[in-house]
């Protein structure tokens, strides 16, 4: 399993924060009908509450790759892009999952 890791900086104002929440929220949908989509997390930080990650879990790199490709993908991110600080480029890191634990809880 690999793990697609990308930061992203709101503009500083819940507003835009809530905005990219919100637009995050609807991204799924590009990929939970994918066979080798395994899960995401979109995490904010504490300390500074416009910084947010956004872990996609996936089988491999290329099964992530042929979501990006899907037709509404790349005007969904310029749609989220509106909300966040600008910067030169919004790269991504992919990592492969080397210990994967689930919740004790569940």
């Amino acid at each position: 399993m690999i793990v697609v890791v990308s930061q992203a900086w709101t503009k500083p104002s819940e507003e835009h924060a809530r905005g990219y929440i919100a637009l995050n929220r609807e991204f799924g949908r590009f990929f939970r009908a994918h066979p080798g989509y395994r899960g995401r997390r979109l995490v904010r930080g504490v300390e500074n509450r416009w910084h947010f990650t956004h872990l996609r879990y996936f089988d491999t790199v290329e099964a992530y790759e042929e979501c990006t490709r899907a037709e509404g993908y790349v005007e969904h991110t310029v749609a989220m892009y509106e909300h966040l600080e600008p910067y030169d480029s919004y790269p991504r890191e992919y990592l492969e999952v080397v210990i994967d634990e689930p919740d004790p809880r569940q």
